[in-house]
């Protein structure tokens, strides 16, 4: 939107309600996929929060914490390794969070991104299918 105000390491949720049973949090590209993976869960009857975490340090772990205690549930997705980024910042968080309390409850947590291995060439629409981070394995993950 025109009034919206880029700050360093706070997340913006794009999709949000009372009802939502899951969490998506993205990044970069991955963002509009998760926000297409959301629209396709509504239509099977899943509310899915959507939040673009656009930097990964520092990250917003208020905004992770809170959508981990409203939805239960959190799937991370992104177009880099799945070592090092997003989803292990997530994940981070969430274990120094059970250590100083080990009475917190962690949620399951999804990640989401490209594999610890060689990714051949392509067109983008094709390697995001082809390393499970399109809008249809989004959906696939948050289903269970």
């Amino acid at each position: 939107p025109a009034n919206y105000q880029f700050e360093l390491g706070k997340g913006i949720t794009f999709r949000a309600s009372a009802s939502d049973e899951i969490t998506i949090i993205a990044t970069g590209l991955m963002v509009a996929e998760a926000v297409n993976a959301s629209d396709a869960l509504k239509a099977e009857g899943i509310s899915a929060r959507v939040i673009n975490i656009h930097t990964i340090k520092p990250i917003d772990k208020e905004l992770i914490c809170k959508a981990a205690k409203e939805t239960g549930n959190i799937i991370t997705v992104e177009e880099h390794s799945i070592i090092g980024g997003l989803g292990s910042a997530v994940v981070e968080y969430f274990a120094q969070l059970r250590s100083d309390n080990p009475d917190t409850t962690i949620p399951p947590v999804t990640i989401l991104g490209l594999p610890d291995s060689f990714v051949t060439h392509g067109p983008v629409p094709r390697l995001h299918q082809d390393c499970g981070i399109d809008q249809s394995a989004i959906v696939a993950a948050a289903r269970g």
